[in-house]
């Protein structure tokens, strides 16, 4: 073997140790997570809410919860197609299990494929001279967090979220060790992928786009020249822009109803801390959240330490004193114009360094933290908080411990004390995340506490008696879900608005009459707040809507309830409900509850011009005309609200109170 394939097979013998225990990691942690999703596996009701969109689509209903009303009932509008395309290509009865396979799947994908970025970022690092490991730590710390594998399936986003993250970040590392080469057909292939997954952002989650358009102002940024940066920015919007249009005209609004319904540019600070300490206190995460920032920042010491400057520059000397004069000119000083170029081209080109893409991750995953302990975080323990912690911990999902061969200089010992801190920080989060994994909220099956948030799965698995829930058919075991079957049945015939009582074995129904009011179709409607069981164990023509207004625009137009339970805070009266479902206003057609004003004076209040032109963008037919309206009104109706007291919006609509009153209101 000669000199030379000596030097190169060097490198390749030395990735040896790095791969082996990379790979054991990795699949230690794909399969111990993989083991423990599968173990607390289930379908949540808020994950059946996405199912009834499906189950529409597949009907040809069009993507609407209740047929006939275009309701974007669904945060995230990526997941509900896919679930959609996976339902039709396989024809599954349930579409309960085709949600639950992808999530998993998408769940368990992402820990590997975010291992393998981190550790593209470390790889020259376990190459150098001496003995090189790569090491699990962010993995470990995330997979040892009940609610990552509570919410690796539930048939929510947060799979596809996570695996869209560790996509993005893999694409980031790679680009940005394509710094200082010439560009080729695949290289700028590459770009665009790059691009278009950063542009699907706002697709996956909506707050997503904070992480998504940092990335994309990274890239706009960089060195790659006008015509690349017109194709990404084609590439990056055509599809967020594309369906951006088509809500507006379809949906009339600009973002999905769930968030209008939750106010999610509103702020509970108090509620958020809470929050966060909620997931952080029952897992004592602040342990490793501190050995991963220590372990970082050591990492990013030894790093920098005796770093070359690429930019260096070696001067020729001058070889004679008559060349002076020419030397002189050469080296004149530049204008302003030139020096600013230098220092914009300087700038771009150290952009695309893996220094600055671990700071935008660290960047946005910072930024989302702090929008939901804003926002007041969410009632399901954990869940709105998973995403961040995952960001974070990407620049330290593997990390490497590297023994130097000598120890002659001090660079040498540093970076030896710097591997057995590394080391050390391993062990001790290892044996965190063995003390903690089974921990639990006290009393997460049976109460739900004075800040509102709840264990999820917990709460259903024990009201139901059942480990793993996953159809529809499975929450007919939760409390009046068998009733409102049975009384659905009963009433679908004749129609009516169909109630909960306080008894959990019977529901209420308010009547409608003999004759409809004109422009009010006959139909079954129930009320209820648990809007994924009950919408999913009822027939299609069965009109469902909740009182929170995630699937009633009515209700979500409504202002947000200071000291409401996070997540639940609006609320609005079955009156409202039994008046825009054109039901009678006196008994023995009301429930004994519900006050007979009440209803009248919902009715009038529903005759404001605004409220009745947020009817007709969603209601009815839908034509290029109403597309053309709901394109121009979707931000006025995105930002349209209601009082909640029938009484109280008569007055802000500056109508007239009608007359046939049991008692006089003020």
């Amino acid at each position: 073997m000669s000199r030379s394939d000596a030097q190169e097979s060097t490198p390749r013998k030395r990735l040896i140790v790095p791969v082996a225990s990379f790979s054991v990691g990795a699949i230690a942690v794909t399969v111990l997570f993989a083991i423990g999703a599968w173990q607390r596996r289930w379908i949540a009701d808020d994950g059946l809410i996405v199912l009834r969109t499906v189950r529409n689509l597949l009907a040809g209903n069009g993507p609407v919860f209740n047929a006939g009303e275009r309701v974007e009932v669904n945060t995230s509008t990526a997941w509900t197609y896919i679930v959609w395309f996976f339902s039709w290509v396989t024809g599954a009865e349930h579409t309960e299990y085709v949600a639950l396979w992808v999530a998993l799947i998408l769940s368990v994908s992402a820990l590997p494929l975010a291992m393998y970025g981190t550790a593209r970022l470390y790889g020259t690092t376990v190459t150098s001279a001496g003995f090189g490991l790569l090491l699990p730590l962010g993995a470990v710390v995330y997979i040892a967090v009940p609610p990552a594998r509570d919410f690796a399936t539930s048939g929510l986003e947060n799979g596809l979220t996570i695996f869209w993250v560790a996509a993005l970040w893999c694409q980031l590392i790679a680009w940005s060790h394509r710094r200082g080469t010439a560009p080729t057909t695949w290289s700028r292939t590459a770009f665009l992928l790059l691009s278009f997954t950063a542009g699907l952002a706002p697709l996956i989650r909506p707050e997503g786009a904070v992480l998504g358009v940092l990335v994309l102002l990274v890239l706009f940024c960089s060195p790659i020249g006008a015509t690349m940066r017109i194709a990404m920015v084609v590439v990056a919007g055509v599809l967020p822009v594309g369906y951006q249009i088509f809500r507006m005209g379809y949906y009339a609004v600009l973002v999905p109803n769930p968030a209008i319904a939750k106010d999610a540019s509103g702020s509970k600070w108090s509620q958020g801390l809470e929050y966060l300490g909620n997931l952080f206190a029952p897992y004592a995460l602040l342990i490793p959240v501190i050995i991963a920032v220590v372990v970082g920042v050591i990492l990013a010491v030894v790093a920098s330490v005796r770093r070359p400057r690429a930019d260096d520059e070696v001067l020729a000397p001058v070889a004679c004193d008559e060349d002076l004069a020419d030397v002189l000119d050469d080296h004149a000083a530049p204008s302003s114009f030139e020096r600013f170029r230098q220092r914009t081209g300087s700038f771009s080109s150290g952009l695309q360094h893996p220094r600055v893409v671990v700071a935008t991750i660290l960047l946005a995953g910072l930024i989302l933290a702090v929008y939901w302990v804003r926002q007041g975080g969410d009632f399901m323990h954990g869940r709105v908080l998973l995403t961040p912690l995952f960001i974070l911990l990407l620049p330290v999902m593997v990390v490497p411990v590297v023994v130097p061969a000598t120890l002659r200089t001090r660079d040498a010992r540093v970076r030896l004390g710097a591997a057995v801190a590394v080391l050390v920080g391993v062990g001790a989060t290892v044996w965190w995340a063995v003390a903690v994994h089974a921990n639990a909220l006290p009393n997460a099956g049976t109460t739900i506490g004075r800040n509102g948030i709840v264990d999820e799965r917990t709460f259903y698995i024990t009201n139901m008696a059942n480990e793993n829930p996953v159809t529809a058919e499975d929450y007919l075991e939760y409390p009046r879900m068998q009733a409102m079957v049975d009384k659905i049945r009963e009433v679908r015939k004749t129609g009516g608005v169909i109630l909960p009582s306080q008894n959990y074995d019977e529901w209420y129904v308010a009547a409608l009459p003999d004759k409809m009011p004109p422009g009010v179709k006959r139909e079954t409607t129930v009320y209820f707040l648990n809007l994924g069981m009950t919408s999913m164990n009822a027939p299609l023509d069965v009109r469902v809507l909740d009182q929170m207004g995630l699937a009633y625009p009515l209700a979500a137009h409504t202002a947000r309830l200071e000291d409401g339970r996070i997540g639940h805070d609006k609320d609005l009266s079955s009156a409202w409900v039994v008046a825009e479902s054109g039901g009678v206003t006196s008994r023995p057609g009301l429930p004994a509850y519900m006050s007979s004003d009440q209803v009248k004076l919902a009715q009038v209040a529903l005759t404001c011009p605004d409220t009745q032109e947020r009817f007709k963008s969603y209601q009815g037919a839908w034509s290029l005309a109403r597309f053309k309206a709901n394109l121009s009104d979707a931000v006025h109706l995105n930002g349209y609200r209601i009082a909640r007291q029938p009484e109280y919006e008569i007055a802000r609509c500056g109508l007239q109170e009608p007359a046939n009153l049991d008692e006089k209101h003020p």
